[in-house]
């Protein structure tokens, strides 16, 4: 019988020799060294596993050596917080009344039992390794500029490992001189809907909201981390939804809202908490605050031309135990690091590059 073979054992059955040897080949030995396990295995074959209690890794016999099994089990627990560049707040260009919101760059987090985008649950754990590069991409925020001849102003994304936290969406706007992006934008929340542009945005699940309605002269606010913007109504803007309180720095912060949007006279609609960037009326929508994805606030303009607000930059912040491991930053990323009780927090604020453990 072949070495770790499955045998369906029954009352009376005989531990003959070679049963006996399947049943200690399919143990998981512990040893300090490979010198100590091949002084007690003397009759391992290929397949073997035992952990290696000085390295802490587990190892298995190839037939000639141990080899490290999935790149050991060096590995250590990381919490993360990952936002993406908020959206632009719509513009207005000449002819153009009143723009939405801006949506909040997508929401992603696993710390603690905290929600996630939409109020969404938790994110699964996350496991690194060390002496591995990860990729960390801090998202800007969207440009609000209606001048600038961009057709698609939404947020970029931001990037930690495997994890993307969308840009969001950008609010609708109408106008000659924009009439290529008069559409609102999906994203990780969604942008509101410009009075005359054709839909609003989608927010993306467990990402963000949805970006909300208009009226005449009353723009929806955009998405928010914690779910969709307001609609607007007759002459007034909706708000912006709020973002999401996390605690991953030791501080509870509130992050990811909504842009406020546009409305006639002085009933511009609110930035979501946690830095949507409130609407406006008669002059530029108010810009969503850095590192949080708050998504830029809309306009009304009447016949003049304004910018919407420019969408905040994302953020990616990571907490792990003190005592599993060092980080080493590239020079092409902005970061800061505290610690909070026996743990280490890092918080990236701009820039690409890669991190790594040892």
């Amino acid at each position: 019988m072949a070495a770790g073979s499955w045998f369906d054992w029954t009352t009376g059955d005989l531990v003959t020799e070679a049963k006996f040897q399947d049943i200690q080949d399919s143990i998981l030995f512990i040893y300090a060294s490979d010198a100590a396990a091949n002084s007690a295995l003397t009759n391992k074959v290929e397949g073997t596993v035992y952990f290696n209690t000085t390295d802490d890794i587990l190892k298995a016999w190839d037939g000639s050596a141990w080899i490290e099994v999935g790149g050991g089990l060096d590995a250590f627990e990381v919490s993360y917080l990952v936002i993406g560049g908020g959206g632009a707040g719509g513009a207005s260009s000449g002819s153009a009344n009143v723009s939405g919101g801006g949506g909040a760059g997508g929401y992603r987090n696993n710390y603690a039992s905290e929600t996630s985008g939409d109020s969404s649950s938790t994110e699964d754990n996350m496991f690194l390794e060390k002496s591995v590069n990860y990729t960390v991409t801090i998202g800007a925020g969207g440009n609000g500029a209606y001048s600038s001849g961009e057709f698609s102003r939404n947020g970029n994304d931001t990037l930690f490992s495997n994890i993307i936290s969308l840009g969001g969406g950008q609010g609708g706007g109408l106008g000659s001189a924009i009439s290529g992006w008069s559409r609102s934008h999906t994203g990780g929340a969604g942008g509101a809907r410009g009075e005359g542009s054709f839909f609003m945005g989608y927010g993306t699940i467990n990402q963000g909201g949805d970006g909300g309605t208009t009226a005449s002269n009353g723009c929806g606010g955009g998405g928010g981390a914690s779910g969709d913007g307001g609609n607007g109504s007759t002459d007034t803007g909706g708000d912006g939804a709020n973002g999401l309180s996390s605690s991953i720095t030791g501080s509870a912060t509130t992050r990811g809202g909504g842009g406020g949007g546009g409305g006639a006279g002085a009933l511009a609609g609110d930035g979501g908490t946690g830095g949507g960037g409130d609407g406006a009326s008669g002059t530029a929508g108010g810009s969503g605050t850095a590192n949080t994805g708050g998504g830029g606030g809309g306009l009304y303009a009447g016949a003049s031309s304004y910018d919407g607000g420019n969408g905040g930059s994302g953020v990616v912040i990571i907490r792990y135990a003190t005592a599993d491991a060092t980080i080493s930053i590239g020079a092409g990323l902005t970061s800061s690091t505290t610690t909070d009780g026996t743990d280490t927090v890092v918080t990236f604020t701009a820039g690409t590059d890669t991190i790594s453990f040892s």
